[in-house]
Order: structure tokens, then sequence, then C-alpha cells
């Protein structure tokens, strides 16, 4: 009987440790890493557009130096998510961390699997993807506007609007294009670097 109330109480520690999460404003982004994730960005949709004469021939090529794009970018942001976790969060930082990972992976994941999935079983469709993978970006950030400024909704909005755009030029030449990914994630991790510089924390975020 003592063993269960113990394990009773650490649950309910764990509980309202996450839920004192869910209400804080999360500070483990910072505005210096978006903005160097959007330098990748440019960096790469400019090595592509030097290197691979035609990327809708070469979609292996395309997509791994994307892929590499995204990895590096995340390892940056979360290298630095977990400083700054450590930093604001103290005690609370597990749990505002895995609040944060939680919010984004569902479309982190879709992106993945609809790689996957249209490779192997509709490779003619790979023009799709630059469009769709920025649609599931715009929805990660919206799933995460409860715990970072209210501002961070504008980015999100730019990623939707862009995702669609990018599917309907694409869809006139069935073509990959270096810029056509990578300017929309110049133009959306500038407007979330932007956003968490000026924003003012606590105040602009939902209680």
């Amino acid at each position: 009987m003592p063993m269960r109330d113990l394990d009773k109480a650490l649950a309910d520690i764990v509980a309202i440790r996450s839920q004192i999460a869910a209400g804080t404003a999360f500070r483990g982004y910072g505005p210096a890493t978006m903005a160097a994730t959007g330098a990748v960005a440019l960096l790469t949709a400019s090595l592509q557009f030097w290197l691979l004469g035609d990327p809708t021939s070469e979609p292996v090529g395309f997509f791994f130096g994307w892929l590499v794009a995204a990895v590096l970018s995340g390892l940056m942001i979360g290298i630095e998510m977990r400083a700054r976790s450590r930093r604001h969060h103290s005690g609370l930082a597990d749990a505002m961390i895995h609040q944060a990972v939680e919010q984004f992976l569902p479309a982190g994941v879709a992106g993945v699997l609809l790689a996957v999935v249209m490779w192997k079983f509709a490779s003619e469709t790979l023009w799709l993807l630059p469009g769709l993978w920025q649609i599931l970006v715009s929805l990660g950030i919206f799933a995460s506007v409860r715990s970072l400024p209210r501002t961070v909704a504008l980015a999100g909005a730019w990623y939707f609007v862009s995702g669609f755009a990018v599917v309907v030029l694409a869809s006139r030449t069935h073509t990959l294009s270096p810029w056509t990914m990578g300017l929309p994630f110049v133009i959306g991790q500038s407007v979330m670097a932007g956003i968490l510089f000026f924003a003012s924390g606590d105040n602009d975020v939902e209680d």
C-alpha cells in the first residue's frame, strides 16, 4: 500500500508539472538560431542551383540536400532549446521541451511518411512535396501557438499560403526547384526570428 501511495504521489507531481508547463510561455526558441536556419535554407538552395543541373531528374540529390538541411536545422534548434530551457525554465525545462516537441512532432512525422509513401508509390508526384512540406510546417506552428507568442501565427500563415502557392506554381511544369523550396523557408524562418526577437514574452502569450 505505501508503494502504491508513493507511485500515485509521483504521478500526481508529473501531472501537475505538465499542467504548469502547458500554461507557461515557452522560451526555448531563440531568434538568432531561427535566423540561422533561414541561412541554411538559403545556402542549400544556392548550392543546389549551382550543382544540380535539373533537380527534377535528380530527385535523390534534391531531397537528400534538404534532408541534410532539415537535420542540421533541427540539431541547431534542439541544442539551443535545451540550453535556453535550462536557463529560463529551470525545473520545468524537461516538461517544457517535451511539450514543444510533442506539439510539432505530428507534422514532422507526417512530412517524413508522406515523402516515403510518395517516393515508393507515386514518384511522379514528388513535385508536390515542397509545397506539402510547407503546409505541414504551418500546421506545426499553429499547434505551438498556445505556448509561444501569439504573433507566430503570422509565420504559420506565411507557410500555409506559400505551400499552396508552391503547389500551384509547380503544377504548371511538374518540376522541382531549389528556390520554391528555399525562399519560402528563408522568409518564414526570418519572420519567426523577428517575432521571437520583438515579442514581449509572457505578455504576448495566451494564458
